[in-house]
């Protein structure tokens, strides 16, 4: 029998949508990558949170750049762990396991539940 660890268990949830309350559903993407400089854990994921009407309204994720000022993305790809509690105000995320990941993730979605949806 083979030890099925929490980034084993992130990586099958790939593709998963779980419906919440008052129609917000959570969207789960995560997939195994080569380590790299950029890709230090050597997947990629994005955990959201999304409100009725498909607007993302918080995220987890390492997949895209920071906007630079004026809200444009840049051109160059960078890897970096980061969540946003609004949809649009990112922030570093310190990453220590896909475990932690995920605990911190729906912390955070059971929180905004809690709260009517709103950060």
């Amino acid at each position: 029998m083979t030890k099925h660890g929490p980034l084993e268990f992130l990586l099958d949830w790939d593709g998963e949508v779980i419906v919440q309350d008052r129609g917000y559903w959570v969207k789960i993407e995560a997939r195994r990558r080569d380590r790299s400089r950029q890709v230090p854990h050597g997947f990629d994921y994005s955990l959201t949170l999304h409100d009725k009407y498909g607007k993302r309204v918080l995220g987890f994720d390492n997949a895209h750049a920071a906007p630079k000022k004026g809200g444009q993305f840049s051109p160059r790809r960078v890897e970096y762990d980061h969540w946003d509690r609004d949809g649009r105000t990112i922030e570093v995320y310190e990453f220590t396991d896909a475990g932690k990941l995920v605990e911190d993730f729906f912390a955070a979605v059971d929180q905004m539940m809690k709260d009517g949806g709103t950060t």
